[in-house]
């Protein structure tokens, strides 16, 4: 009995960390953690005046977070809308929401004078987004893998367009996919199958994108 306890607490505090670590990287925040890193990177278009960094996060957390989150709180509020979005359809009208309000960061951050790879990464996530909205038709993809590794796919891109050096980085951000590729898994959110298509979707999109546009 006393066995049993501890592993049923021990299943717990494993379903906990699961359930921190998928908030923490959710699809929502990838994007802005994505450019708080390009922006403390040592990549030369992040010598820009804190000003500008501040209005760029600002603009991105608004666009890919905020407000991405807020339709989605509105959608709840239907109850033929599953708030889990356990089937795939599910997401479609969320991620077609989301690929609008990405624009609308797009169109902000073009008219700063700054360099067009910020502008890039929007884009490519945009097609990220509109990739997942038709795989998504017929079948259940996972975004988180999809983020992180879209993320992986820009930073190495960048890495071997500007011939830099990023092993720490993608080092980290390696070891952040693994956990919440089996943070999905202990959530039974996900197959494997379905964590690696997402993850190969983002870092292929993305990565194709900031290495050759």
């Amino acid at each position: 009995m006393i066995v049993n306890n501890e592993t049923m607490t021990d299943n717990r505090i494993i379903q906990i960390i699961a359930r921190v670590t998928s908030i923490i990287f959710h699809p929502l925040l990838i994007p802005t953690l994505g450019f708080l890193l390009l922006l403390n990177s040592d990549f030369y278009f992040a010598l820009l005046p804190w000003s500008v960094k501040k209005f760029m996060l600002l603009t991105v957390l608004l666009s890919t977070c905020i407000l991405p989150a807020l339709s989605i709180l509105i959608l709840s509020m239907s109850p033929k809308f599953d708030m889990n979005m356990e089937k795939s359809t599910d997401r479609i009208l969320p991620l077609l929401l989301s690929s609008v309000f990405y624009y609308l960061g797009y169109l902000i951050l073009e008219k700063l004078p700054v360099y067009p790879i910020y502008n890039l990464f929007l884009i490519a996530s945009i097609l990220v987004q509109i990739s997942l909205i038709v795989v998504s038709l017929k079948w259940k993809i996972s975004a988180h893998s999809a983020a992180i590794g879209g993320l992986i796919g820009g930073i190495s891109a960048l890495s071997f367009r500007l011939h830099e050096n990023a092993i720490l980085v993608l080092s980290l951000l390696i070891l952040v996919a693994g956990l919440v590729a089996t943070s999905r898994l202990i959530l039974l959110k996900h197959t494997n199958s379905q964590i690696y298509a997402g993850f190969s979707l983002g870092f292929l999109i993305i990565g194709l994108v900031i290495a050759f546009i």
